[in-house]
């Protein structure tokens, strides 16, 4: 088995199980404003408890 072949058949298997949601996803905006209110959140309360500066 090539690398060639091998590519062939995993682009082939990606390609023909399309996958088709019948119900609404949760919005990219609102998962990324979501991770970035916690990273804030987390880099606050890291900085209120390094107070040896």
């Amino acid at each position: 088995m090539t690398a060639y072949s091998t590519a062939h058949t995993l682009a082939t298997l990606a390609s023909g199980g399309e996958h088709v949601d019948t119900h609404q996803s949760i919005s990219p905006y609102v998962t990324g404003g979501g991770a970035l209110v916690v990273l804030l959140l987390m880099l606050w309360i890291t900085t209120r408890f390094n107070r040896d500066r």
